[in-house]
């Protein structure tokens, strides 16, 4: 398994458009419905999926993706229930990537081998750790790396030129660059800063940049699908399993469709 989950990432940026990159918190709103919703991203047209690790303390995230991480928490989702969801999910999609992305302290309070160990019995192709920055890559890197698990590093807009290259030493499969300053799904950034800063990393990067954190509509995916590798959509996704619980994954799929034909088609649109 270990050579596989680089290969499921490089597929999904090598398919002629860009990718969508859909997240949900795993747990939200309860274990048993979550394998429901990521099948939903599936079947919409998702490229690559996010499972998020709920966390008592999800600092990076804006109020949407706290609430569901109070309600994942709330239904008992635990780390082991998070990795029988990505287990049970690479059974049923064993070509689509599924990243896990969270915090630290659930990652590592048992080592890093453990969870490298335990992500790669689970299939997993990348692991987004918040509060891990680059500078501290022996505390998980080196193990998922052992595993052919991408550590997925992430950009912002104060990410300069100096000190790009030490967040890319070691990261793979693919750069996330949060297109604001701040929490998750509270702002948008300028379509033409996005295109300024995804040129700029791109000259460093030698893997696809993918661009988040308030993107929210069609509209807004397809803009930055036409500069950008990758597009990725959370909070909006979030409400939907907020608003409809249980019921989620019907909403969920309509509008990952919807994202998704915007951001396939945005290329073919500019040639």
């Amino acid at each position: 398994m270990s050579s596989q989950p680089a290969n499921r990432l490089q597929a999904a940026f090598a398919k002629g458009h860009a990718a969508l990159v859909c997240f949900v918190t795993g747990g939200d709103p309860t274990p048993e419905a979550t394998p429901a919703i990521l099948d939903a991203l599936v079947e919409g047209g998702a490229d690559v999926i996010e499972l998020g690790m709920p966390f008592t303390d999800p600092m990076a995230d804006g109020p949407a993706i706290q609430n569901a991480n109070l309600r994942a928490l709330g239904a008992g989702t635990k780390t082991a229930d998070i990795l029988a969801i990505a287990k049970g999910f690479r059974e049923r999609h064993p070509a689509v990537p599924l990243v896990l992305m969270g915090y630290a302290n659930p990652m590592i309070t048992r080592g890093s081998q453990w969870f490298a160990d335990a992500c790669a019995d689970a299939g997993i192709d990348g692991v987004i750790c918040v509060d891990i920055p680059s500078e501290e890559d022996p505390e998980l890197g080196p193990a998922l790396r052992a595993h052919g698990i991408a550590p997925i590093r992430l950009a912002t807009p104060t990410t300069d030129a100096a000190r790009l290259p030490t967040v890319l030493e070691g990261s793979g499969g693919f750069l996330y660059y949060v297109s604001v300053a701040g929490i998750t799904g509270k702002q948008s950034a300028a379509l033409a800063s996005i295109e300024d800063a995804v040129a700029r990393i791109k000259q460093t990067a030698t893997i696809p940049v993918a661009v988040g954190f308030g993107v929210r509509t069609p509209e807004q995916a397809g803009g930055i699908a036409a500069v950008a590798d990758g597009v990725v959509v959370g909070s909006a996704l979030v409400d939907l399993v907020a608003l409809h619980g249980a019921d989620a994954a019907g909403p969920v799929r309509e509008l990952t469709a919807a994202l998704s034909a915007a951001v396939h088609a945005a290329r073919k649109e500019l040639a």
